[in-house]
């Protein structure tokens, strides 16, 4: 059966937690995940390119044992473990991806045009670690994204980043050369209520760079 969605956005953030012991029994239907990952990549991204890709593995979780460090549980018990990735060759969708907004009316053909060029062009100046850094950047939105989307859903996730990441993309068939690893995200049902966690005090992450000076601390 599918999980009843969550209409209340606050509620969505405020109750979003990282979880680390899953209900084994839950099984997240193939359609639903499709639907949420649909969702998550309603983010934005950097000229529209979405250089997001992913890698669901719910079957045979047991290669990646000795991958996960001390994320063990997670992997154990959680219904799927998503791999998401960023294409260091999402440049090469350009046209495809703005020839469909025209189709659907979006975008007038000559800013089609307009945008593949420029895209194009600044691809070719750009060094890897350009590439890469924007790719980050687009790639960790998603996957924000693809928490809320999974809470909202129903469901609970943790955001993994200790795992070998070379490791496993060979182990699930990943070209290396090609894509970075972004993290590996946990994904199913809890199995008891998560811990809640602290947040610093607002008036310490922020401050306000005013005509008279900056009032608060500095970042």
């Amino acid at each position: 059966m599918q999980q009843q969605k969550s209409i209340d956005f606050f509620k969505v953030i405020n109750e979003r937690h990282s979880v680390k012991q899953y209900d084994q029994s839950i099984k997240i239907p193939h359609q639903e995940m499709v639907e949420m990952l649909e969702e998550a990549t309603k983010a934005p991204s950097s000229i529209n390119l979405q250089p997001w890709r992913f890698v669901v593995v719910e079957e045979g979780k047991e290669r990646l044992k000795s991958l996960v460090r001390f994320n063990q549980s997670q992997l154990a018990t959680s219904s799927a473990m998503i791999l998401i990735l960023g294409d260091m060759n999402h440049v090469d969708y350009a046209d495809e991806i703005f020839t469909a907004a025209v189709e659907k009316h979006l975008m007038p053909q000559d800013v089609k045009d307009y945008y593949l060029n420029f895209v194009t062009d600044a691809f070719s100046k750009m060094t890897r670690q350009e590439i890469r850094e924007n790719t980050l950047i687009d790639s960790g939105l998603v996957a924000m994204q693809l928490m809320l989307v999974a809470k909202a859903h129903g469901y609970d996730t943790n955001p993994i980043g200790g795992f070998e990441r070379k490791e496993i993309m060979e182990a699930l068939g990943v070209a290396v050369e090609r894509y970075v690893p972004i993290m590996l995200l946990s994904i199913g049902k809890a199995a008891k209520p998560a811990h809640e966690s602290v947040r610093l005090p607002i008036e310490r992450v922020v401050s306000w760079n005013q005509a008279d000076g900056v009032i608060g601390e500095r970042p």
